[in-house]
């Protein structure tokens, strides 16, 4: 009886280990293609940076709250708004009061809801962002990848949040501190935002290299995941940034 041939068997590949939650995350600063990849390969799971953006807002919020104190806070909005602040001058003492309760409320439930507030935006955003690089740039990205990859994109805004709780215990001025860009990030921290035509500070707003360098890791995430050119992330990613910035600052001319 002859002997059977024996065929010989191909190495078999190793699989690549995934990381952890912490390497995803500080892989994002570092090499952020490194998180996106493993992503890629299934690792979608995004609690640990939306518990990190929280913890540092909800940090945020405390020091706002010590420092400068929330009645404060909705004053110098007021005061930014020249038109609100004069309706509020003309109403009677009992409805100025219970205006600026509410106000307070609902600047702080902004702030407390924070953890929800990331999730419903970053769903909406992905929504939008996917069928772009799926049905524009010809991807195959899923819904959960472009998800997980905005999750971990939206880290370097800690940076923002960090640097405002420095600027607030280095001792800026409370009737100076503007909640809605409180850090030094961006053109418009260096403009008046009395002197300044609305749209334009507006515009100045965006032009934040927190935002920038957000978008820069969102686009190269979108790509890996999608499986299309960097350059298609990036045209996708800072499209729909534009259309965002326009959309506000139109707002922001047709009610200055």
């Amino acid at each position: 009886m002859s002997e059977l041939e024996v065929q010989p068997v191909g190495e078999p590949v190793p699989a690549v280990p995934g990381l952890s939650q912490w390497q995803r995350v500080s892989n994002v600063f570092a090499a952020p293609s490194k998180t996106f990849e493993d992503i890629k390969r299934g690792n979608k799971s995004w609690w640990l940076p939306l518990i990190i953006i929280s913890l540092v807002g909800y940090m945020l919020f405390a020091t706002v709250g010590m420092k400068i104190g929330w009645q404060q806070v909705v004053d110098n909005s007021n005061h930014l708004n020249p038109k609100a602040e004069e309706r509020m001058a003309q109403m009677p003492a009992d409805q100025r009061e219970l205006s600026n309760k509410i106000a307070v409320g609902i600047t702080q439930g902004i702030f407390i809801g924070m953890p929800v507030l990331i999730i419903a935006i970053t769903a909406f955003g992905s929504l939008l962002l996917w069928g772009t690089i799926n049905f524009v740039f010809g991807g195959k990205a899923k819904y959960g990848s472009i998800f997980a990859v905005s999750i971990y994109a939206g880290l370097p805004g800690i940076i923002k949040s960090i640097l405002a709780i420095v600027v607030i215990f280095a001792g800026v001025a409370a009737e100076s501190f503007n909640v809605n860009n409180p850090a030094p990030t961006n053109v418009a921290a260096f403009l008046s935002p009395l002197e300044t035509n609305k749209a334009l500070y507006t515009l100045a707003t965006f032009l934040d290299f927190t935002i920038i360098w957000a978008l820069i890791v969102q686009g190269i995430g979108t790509a890996i995941v999608a499986g299309v050119k960097r350059s298609s992330g990036y045209i996708a990613v800072f499209g729909w940034w534009a259309i965002t910035v326009l959309f506000f600052t139109g707002i922001a001319a047709a009610f200055s």
